[in-house]
């Protein structure tokens, strides 16, 4: 038996799912004893930066599980995850699915006030927390007994755990949440089926460059990473997961651990695009997989430049200067990336282009009546996949309200073209009507600001209506070599569309710190709205 053997025996199994990968790559008892899975932090006795092989994982998982059941853990029940460390969701996502439990992994970044009013919603059975997490949530009412400090779980004991728990493809296997940028994070709930669906497509196409040793800068809690997880488990591929997505630290872990791929956020992103990348080592990477917010693209150019990748010439397969850039658009409810899109050296598709959809996505551009439109008409992404979650835990109103005749309306603002390529613009609630039929879209004018001034590094465009005008406000982070002193302000107006230009109040040079942030990393703009509003009050 071969890998490639060992994928087409999982994508073809109906049986398997996002909830007992791990058994089921077990079962074919290939590779047992290779390196698979590693973290950053030691975790039960285990160092940092040493790999689990698949034997070893298990064991640890088993040990997790059976401290688990110990305690009462059983299937159906609702376990909260609220720890700082990769390795403790990870290791905590496989015990618990294990045992046929749900667990709701939550950010560490939501302080504590938030994330009690969070847990007390779900109705959980129970809060698996590491030391700081229980001390932010000291004071707080969760409404769910306190569990032991998650990091005593692994002292169970393996041989005590109980059988694996059958699941059904409709079964609830993970509850995670939306960024939060809006306010309270929505508790999004996944199935067997849902979070497998797009990695029993992967599995029967080739394994792409740059996969075989991946690095995720994705954060923990997302379900973007139980689907990095369970793709390596189903590939053989090695995985390193990251407990902090800084642009100084996924520059470090890579120069470390020598990936051949990286896969992240567009906030990582934008944070590596900060640094200067030719003077550090990226030589081994092939390939950067985008997921969640499209990516800019000044910041793709940027990465594309570093790297290698192999090529086939007359002489053969040859290593030659720069990576490719996987880029998409995904969310938290859509399970997975619906569009991908290939940069690299010489490609020229940008604009905001998010690519084609996937095989497995059945999509389309609406209008305000929920009706399709035509090539070029802006409109509401309306998509329906095997990958959507199931909907919103505890929260039957919210989830029949994004949905439209069998279709998941995502909230981003797209048109695609002839050629049925999509464009993403903005998210809905960011942009701003202006009258005459034009509307200022905020991501498609920051788009537009990277382009057009080399010289900065990030930008956020915040649009707001204050009675009867529309207010624009350009902020810009400088590259680390540009004169903060110099007005941009000429540029910055040029460089948008005529109606959005006529808004502008200002444009500021700001630092990271100036720039109010969601537990992912994405710029929370309604906040940044509501100073405004704030501000202007005040001010009458």
């Amino acid at each position: 038996m071969t890998i490639r053997s060992v994928r087409s025996l999982l994508a073809d199994d109906p049986d398997v799912g996002a909830g007992n990968v791990l058994t089921a790559r077990l079962a074919l008892g290939l590779g047992l004893d290779e390196p698979l899975l590693t973290f950053d932090t030691p975790v039960d006795g285990h160092p940092a930066w040493q790999p689990l092989t698949l034997r070893e994982l298990d064991r640890a998982v088993r040990a997790r599980a059976a401290a688990l059941h110990a305690l009462g853990i059983t299937r159906r029940d609702p376990v909260v995850v609220y720890a700082g460390d990769a390795a403790d969701h990870v290791l905590s996502f496989l015990a618990l699915t294990r045992l046929g439990a749900i667990p709701a992994l939550l950010n560490p970044n939501v302080d504590g006030e938030r994330a009690a009013r969070y847990i007390a919603r779900l109705g959980a059975v129970g809060v698996l927390a590491d030391p700081a997490r229980l001390a932010a949530l000291a004071g707080h009412e969760v409404g769910a007994p306190l569990l032991p400090e998650i990091g005593t779980l692994g002292s169970g004991d393996p041989q005590a755990a109980p059988e694996p728990y059958r699941h059904w493809s409709g079964d609830p296997v993970a509850i995670t949440h939306s960024s939060g940028t809006t306010g309270m994070p929505k508790a999004v709930v996944h199935s067997h089926a849902s979070l497998y669906a797009a990695i029993r497509h992967r599995l029967r196409l080739p394994r792409p460059q740059g996969q075989d040793r991946m690095l995720s800068a994705l954060p923990a809690p997302h379900a973007a990473t139980l689907i990095a997880l369970n793709l390596a488990l189903s590939s053989h591929t090695e995985l390193a997961v990251l407990s902090r997505q800084s642009g100084a630290g996924v520059l470090d872990a890579i120069e470390q651990w020598r990936p051949t791929g990286v896969i992240g956020f567009a906030a990582t992103w934008a944070e590596l695009a900060h640094h200067d990348l030719a003077a550090r080592e990226l030589d081994t990477v092939a390939l950067w997989w985008n997921t969640g917010d499209c990516a800019h693209e000044v910041h793709i150019r940027r990465l594309i430049a570093t790297g290698s990748r192999e090529s086939v010439t007359r002489e053969g397969r040859v290593r030659t200067p720069g990576s490719l850039f996987v880029d998409g658009l995904g969310s938290t409810e859509m399970g997975h990336s619906h569009f991908f899109i290939t940069h690299g050296p010489g490609t020229e598709r940008y604009g905001r282009c998010v690519g084609r959809p996937h095989a497995f996505v059945d999509c389309e551009v609406v209008g305000p009546d929920g009706e399709p439109l035509g090539p070029g008409e802006v409109g509401e992404l309306a998509t329906s996949s095997p990958t959507l979650a199931l909907g919103y835990w505890n929260d039957s109103a919210t989830t029949f309200r994004t949905r439209i005749r069998g279709r998941f309306l995502t909230g981003d603002l797209m048109y695609r073209d002839e050629e049925g390529y999509y464009y993403h613009v903005d998210r809905a609630m960011d942009s701003v009507e202006l009258g005459d039929g034009k509307r200022l879209f905020t991501a498609m004018s920051e788009e537009r600001v990277l382009a057009a001034r080399p010289d900065v590094a990030d930008c956020t465009v915040v649009a707001v209506r204050d009675g009867e005008r529309v207010v624009t406000d350009v902020l810009l982070i400088l590259a680390a070599d540009a004169d903060p002193a110099a007005d941009r302000t000429k540029d910055v107006i040029a460089a948008l569309e005529e109606a959005a230009a006529a808004t502008v109040r200002q444009v500021l040079v700001v630092s990271g710190d100036d720039i109010p942030l969601g537990p992912t990393g994405k710029v929370r703009k309604v906040l940044l709205r509501q100073r405004y509003l704030d501000a202007a009050a005040g001010a009458r």
